[in-house]
């Protein structure tokens, strides 16, 4: 996650060549953007977790399309021409919120879109420490059970933008919704059969709180947000002491981080380094996370398998 501040200089004057180009494209291309060649509604997120959700619930009734691509880093992610022009061209916008895509906030205003934050009605879990204590944490979808509000919210905006297929957006939501709770289930019934002591998820960066909370987990993890001080000697220290205590049998890092820090935690401590967990991206079609639900499973499984002590 990151909460990142514009730069005066290079960076803003990029910024500003780029803002000026999407300008010229829209006024260039005129009204023809508004609607999608084939007449369906057309709908952009911000990064491919997003959009493979709405995917889901919009069927063929809508086109979906992500800013970002499989595998981008999508914290410190810079927009080109191309992914404004996307953007100035879409009926609704979809973005995640909690302060997570602040690099996007600067051009949405560019597109007449309707604009809709896909976390509203979540219940935000407060980062604990570091620079930016206090503030939500933005990574709410790494819960099954908060990703059925991002379900609904999405499921709402479809039906007003696309009254028509009202029947078709709620049929796909409802079935969704059902394996997301298959997900949740798993995850809670499997953690319940572990001994309390070994119900501890250490991580890299501080991702899954809302999946900690959700699936009754203890959280700690070397830095709470992506940033320059990541794996700092305290930050080794403080999870060291943590995983001693705890008797953590795993510790684990996403797939999109230096994962260095926390081998060295598990050299300490005797702990194993788990499988990668998938936390901003998707894969592409032949990697191991293709699909947002494919995410939750992997990540599920290699959670249970690393606390029991295993691989997956």
């Amino acid at each position: 996650m990151v909460f990142a501040v514009a730069k005066p200089g290079t960076a803003s004057r990029r910024n500003t060549a780029v803002l000026a180009v999407v300008a010229m494209l829209v006024s260039a291309c005129g009204t023809s953007l508004s609607q999608p060649d084939d007449g369906r509604k057309h709908v952009v997120t911000t990064f491919t977790v997003l959009a493979d959700m709405a995917r889901n619930i919009a069927g063929d009734a809508l086109v979906v399309e992500s800013i970002t691509k499989p595998g981008a880093e999508i914290h410190e992610y810079e927009p080109t021409p191309s992914d404004m022009l996307k953007a100035a061209k879409a009926d609704v916008v979809l973005d995640n919120g909690l302060g997570l895509e602040r690099w996007f906030e600067r051009f949405v205003q560019r597109s007449e879109a309707e604009h809709v934050t896909l976390s509203e009605g979540v219940e935000p879990v407060p980062i604990r420490s570091g620079e930016y204590q206090g503030k939500a944490n933005p990574h709410a979808w790494m819960s099954p059970r908060t990703a059925a509000i991002y379900v609904a919210n999405i499921t709402d905006t479809f039906i007003r933008i696309d009254p028509a297929h009202e029947a078709t957006f709620r049929a796909n939501a409802d079935a969704y919704l059902a394996r997301l709770a298959e997900i949740d289930r798993y995850l809670r019934d499997e953690l319940a059969a572990l001994p309390e002591s070994r119900r501890a998820l250490v991580s890299c960066e501080g991702a899954f709180s809302y999946l900690a909370r959700d699936a009754g987990l203890t959280e700690a993890y070397l830095w709470p947000v992506n940033s320059e001080s990541e794996g700092t000697p305290q930050q080794i220290k403080d999870t060291t002491r943590f995983v001693r205590a705890n008797g953590v049998p795993t510790v684990f890092c996403e797939s999109t981080v230096n994962d260095g820090p926390q081998r060295q935690v598990a050299r300490e401590t005797g702990a194993e380094l788990g499988g990668k967990l998938y936390v901003d991206s998707l894969s592409g079609p032949e990697g191991p996370v293709p699909t947002y639900l494919d995410l939750l499973r992997h990540d599920a499984h290699v959670i249970v398998a690393g606390l029991r002590g295993g691989t997956p």
